[in-house]
Order: structure tokens, then C-alpha cells, then sequence
């Protein structure tokens, strides 16, 4: 386990011992919220993506400081790097696994895991709501999959990435169905908007002009803002912005560096100025927004 600031980031050999366990993990989430009650009810991060449905109990959902209600029906998604924590007000019942890229896109050649819209991008709601018969309908799934992944059956790595794929896609069609403007785009923009949110996570502490990440791209600024104005509905100045304000976020709240700190950490020399567009976007000061947590 490694740690970001104070906030540890779990792997998926802390949790399983079946299959190889860097790569997939199933179980029974009241089973495992038991076994990993020591991990999971602060906040922490992943290297890799987890999916849950609950089938009973109630609570909240912290996910990089927004907060989602708990409910039977709730299936959450979340990618490498998120910050979170489980808050229940009542025992939790249902299915979680979680899994590598590489694990699914090594077996699936031709698709990626952007292609579905909860994994598409952070600005997508990682919460869906099902009804009964949906719920029904996949609990059924994950159960398969737990079973396989307990099992160990010739084609078990095969098997497990087919019932993946079919939890995905149908989780996808039902959040779609309710979410339409969150569908996935043209194939050619998803591919530069993935690949401009990943320079944004290795540069956007010393890099901060949209100009910057064009040229690594090989496009044109004016073309990059077109494609983040139609997947997400922001320049792509905004969206440098917001991850950097997230991460500011993430360090006010999960380690106990000064402030001027933080600021030189995000490339910023002057705190006053920091502050100014901390204050601009947040509606409070960092020391305002620390003291709050």
C-alpha cells in the first residue's frame, strides 16, 4: 500500500487471494466491508476501477468530496485515483468487484474502458439507480461472477471478462436510458479527450495553458475546446483548472502540509495568488475550506 500525501492508495492484492491477485477481485460487500472495515471507511484511493451494487442497506458516499445517498438499487463506479469513503446507517448487502485496465482492455483488444459513459470521465455522475427488476436482473450477474471468481474452472480468466462485459454494457444501456447527454461521443474525440486527461494528470502541476497540452496532442487549442465543449460542455481551460483545484482539494484536506505549501506544489510561487483562484471557484479561502473539514 502506498500513500498520497495521507491518504492511503489500496491495490487489489490487499484484498483477494484468488486468481492472480493484482488483477480482479469479487465478493459479498457485507462480507467485504467486514473483512476491510480497517481500510474502507476512511478516505482512501484505488489503482484500479471497482464497481458495487447494493441490494439493501442505506448510507452516504464521499467520492473526491461530493457526497451520494445509499440505497438499495445503487451501483457505483469508480476509477484509479478517486478518493472516497463508505458511510452506513443501516448493514449493507449486494456485490462488489474491481479490476485492472489491463485486465479487461488486454482481453477486449478493440474496446477500452472510456468507451462506457461512467468510466468515460470524472464529470459523469459514478452513481446509477436501478428499479427492482433491474436490480434483480443484476444481481444475478455479479453473482456469476463471485462464483467464478471463487471457482477455479478451466477458461476462469476468460469466463470472468465475458460477465464483466456483459455487466457493463447492459449498466451502460440503463445509464444512458436515464442520462442521454451523458452517452459516449465520437470515438474520435472520446480518443483525444482520454488522452488529454491523461497528460493533464502527468503535467497539470507544472502545466497550466490549454496551448501546452494542444501541442502534445498535435491539434490546434480552438480544436481542442471543441472537443472538450462537446464531450463535457467546458473549455479545456476550465478542465485544467478543476483537476487542479481537486487535487488542492485533496491535499487542504488529507495532509497536514501549510498551506504555501500546497500552493508551491501546484506550481503555484505566490499563496495570494492561489488563494485568489481557489476563492474564485470554491466560494471560500483554502485556509476557510481546510478549517471546514
Amino acid at each position: 500500500m502506498k500513500k498520497k500525501g495521507n491518504i492511503p492508495i489500496l491495490n487489489i492484492g490487499q484484498f483477494g487471494q484468488k486468481l492472480n491477485t493484482s488483477d480482479f477481485y469479487s465478493n459479498n460487500f457485507e462480507r467485504h466491508a467486514k473483512r476491510n472495515k480497517n481500510l474502507i471507511f476512511k478516505p482512501h484511493s484505488h489503482n484500479f476501477f471497482l464497481c458495487v451494487l447494493f441490494t439493501s442497506g442505506y448510507g452516504i458516499h464521499e467520492i473526491d468530496f461530493n457526497r451520494y445517498p445509499i440505497s438499495p438499487g445503487s451501483v457505483f463506479f469508480l476509477k484509479p485515483g478517486q478518493t472516497h469513503y463508505w458511510k452506513f446507517t443501516d448493514t449493507p448487502e449486494g456485490y462488489i468487484f474491481f479490476h485492472t485496465q489491463d485486465f479487461y482492455e488486454l482481453y477486449f483488444l478493440n474496446s477500452t474502458l472510456s468507451q462506457f459513459p461512467f468510466y468515460f470521465t470524472h464529470e459523469n455522475p459514478p452513481i446509477l439507480n436501478l428499479n427492482k427488476e433491474e436490480v434483480n436482473k443484476f444481481k444475478h450477474l455479479f453473482k456469476e461472477i463471485q462464483i467464478e471468481y471463487l471457482d477455479n474452472a478451466i477458461y476462469k480468466y476468460e469466463r470472468l471478462n465475458s460477465l464483466i462485459n456483459q455487466v457493463y454494457i447492459g449498466l451502460a444501456r440503463c445509464y444512458t436510458s436515464i442520462n442521454p447527454s451523458k452517452s459516449a461521443v465520437s470515438k474520435s474525440y472520446l480518443n483525444i479527450l482520454e488522452q488529454f486527461q491523461n497528460m493533464i494528470e502527468q503535467f497539470f502541476k507544472t502545466e497550466k495553458s490549454a496551448s501546452f497540452y494542444a501541442d502534445k496532442l498535435n491539434i490546434t487549442t480552438k480544436h481542442l475546446n471543441r472537443v472538450t465543449k462537446n464531450t463535457l460542455n467546458k473549455t479545456c481551460s476550465t478542465v485544467i483548472k478543476e483537476r487542479i483545484l481537486l487535487e488542492a482539494k485533496r491535499l487542504l484536506v488529507h495532509s497536514n502540509s501549510p498551506l504555501s505549501s500546497i500552493a508551491s506544489q501546484l506550481g503555484f510561487y505566490e499563496y495570494s495568488y492561489f488563494s485568489k483562484i481557489f476563492k474564485a471557484y470554491e466560494g471560500i479561502t483554502p485556509y476557510d475550506f481546510r478549517k471546514k473539514y
